[in-house]
């Protein structure tokens, strides 16, 4: 399927194709003949003769055919057919240890309740976590760097134990020739200098949850006792942060809902406090909630990314250590092609095991007993197919509201817990999620493009 997407940003017009990945900057003719290209220059020339002359028509229509012959533009997928993509065997290269099915804060939009999934609070043990270990070696074939989350509710509740599977891990991969790269995502209330020191030395990534302005956080993350916990935890990441070693990466996660849809200003926020690398996601939940974003705020919140998207890059022009998540993009490759159809992997090449030792697809389908896959004390893990079969036949070129979507091959048909939320399927996406998403796509390539051509300008004066 041939697939363009056309859009205009900030004094911008973009003009993207979408098999092929190429972005073109255009001008106005160029932009209104484009809707009239397929049509021929005859109709081009009848539909646009008031705003433009015959020759300035003509002229834009022989530029895009150029593009088109040059093999840029109206492109045909060149990816796996579905049949090759379907029958292929996935290995496992990452997974989610839920360390603790509790936690020390009561944030009022977690999907995860207080930290337990809706079942009974725990923590792993160790035994657990080993087990876990051991299978994702086992599966994760010729795959030499693997990645584990340390994820809750709060690890750092279990903190001794996850220092121990650390250890383990590592002493492990060097007898398999493999590499593990660790993530901790935190709250941030029982750090301490000791664990700040152990999670640099040790952690390659570290997932920091703040969602920005005092006023903005207090609302939303809470302590058991009912107050905020912007006061607790800031000066904590703070200082992980600054002690933090350049090769390691870690990101300060906030999450905006209805009442801070203005969230531009915490990312702001976020710099303010000496953070460079952020992110905001929006809060997924049924419209019920109070703060649940709802379709008629989509207009909003699109705009608010559009606004921002003109702060971040004003920012970028001087300050490239700054980076915000959603408008970080690979314009000249990106993922490879497995990934841009399929996504993150989960239920095949992603797992996430409870504190008990079972098994799911991801961590946010935990608690839901219709993806249990099974246990890691099971004398023969097996994989249930009623369940692998959704995720193996998962992809952008098999959802029918991604086959022609032009977003398709940059957010991956989007997260497939969402979509089971809110659809009952894993083959139909949250749409509210692929409305944002396309917003900030479009506000990623303009931030891009843009200081490509500073970049190229700046070369051209000093040559």
């Amino acid at each position: 399927m041939k697939l363009i997407h056309k859009f205009r940003q900030n004094g911008y017009n973009f003009l993207l194709d979408v098999n092929s990945g190429s972005i073109h900057l255009v001008d106005d003719i160029a932009y209104d003949v484009l809707d009239h290209y397929e049509s021929g220059i005859e109709s081009a020339l009848e539909k646009l003769s008031s705003d433009y002359s015959a020759d300035d028509i003509s002229t834009a229509f022989e530029e895009l055919r150029e593009l088109e012959e040059a093999g840029v533009l109206y492109t045909d997928a060149i990816f796996p057919s579905t049949d090759t993509f379907l029958s292929r065997k996935p290995v496992v290269k990452a997974m989610c240890l839920h360390m603790a099915h509790d936690c020390n804060l009561k944030c009022r939009y977690c999907f995860a309740g207080q930290g337990d999934f809706n079942g009974p609070k725990g923590l792993m043990s160790l035994e657990v976590g080993k087990k876990a270990l051991d299978y994702l070696i086992a599966n994760s074939g010729s795959r030499r760097n693997l990645e584990v989350d340390f994820f809750g509710g709060e690890p750092l509740l279990n903190f001794e134990v996850v220092k121990q599977l650390v250890d383990y891990g590592n002493q492990e991969a060097q007898k398999h020739n493999k590499l593990f790269r660790f993530t901790i995502t935190t709250n941030g209330v029982l750090l301490d200098d000791e664990k700040i020191e152990y999670i640099n030395a040790n952690m390659h990534n570290v997932v920091l949850s703040l969602d920005g302005r005092k006023e903005i956080n207090d609302k939303m993350r809470l302590t058991l006792n009912d107050k905020g916990s912007y006061d607790v935890i800031v000066p904590k990441f703070q200082k992980l942060v600054s002690e933090r070693p350049k090769d390691k990466f870690y990101y300060i996660r906030g999450t905006f809902t209805r009442h801070s849809m203005d969230f531009g200003k915490d990312v702001l926020h976020f710099r303010d406090l000496g953070f460079e690398l952020t992110s905001m996601e929006p809060v997924v939940d049924h419209n019920e909630n109070e703060y649940a974003l709802t379709p008629e705020d989509i207009e909003k919140v699109n705009a608010e990314y559009e606004r921002f998207a003109k702060d971040y890059l004003e920012i970028r022009k001087t300050d490239r250590d700054f980076k915000f998540f959603h408008y970080m993009i690979d314009l000249s490759g990106g993922p490879c092609a497995i990934k841009r159809i399929s996504g993150c992997g989960a239920g095949l090449e992603y797992l996430a095991i409870t504190p008990d030792g079972d098994i799911y697809p991801c961590h946010q389908f935990v608690g839901n007993e219709d993806f249990r896959m099974g246990s890691l004390f099971d004398e023969k893990i097996s994989f249930p197919a009623e369940i692998t079969d959704q995720f193996h036949g998962c992809n952008v070129e098999t959802k029918d509201d991604c086959k022609g979507c032009w977003a398709k091959f940059y957010c991956s048909g989007g997260c497939h817990a969402n979509a089971y939320n809110f659809n009952g399927t894993v083959m139909k996406p949250y749409s509210q999620g692929c409305e944002m998403q396309k917003k900030r796509i479009e506000c990623a390539i303009m931030v891009e493009a843009a200081l490509k051509l500073e970049e190229l300008e700046q070369m051209d004066n000093e040559n």
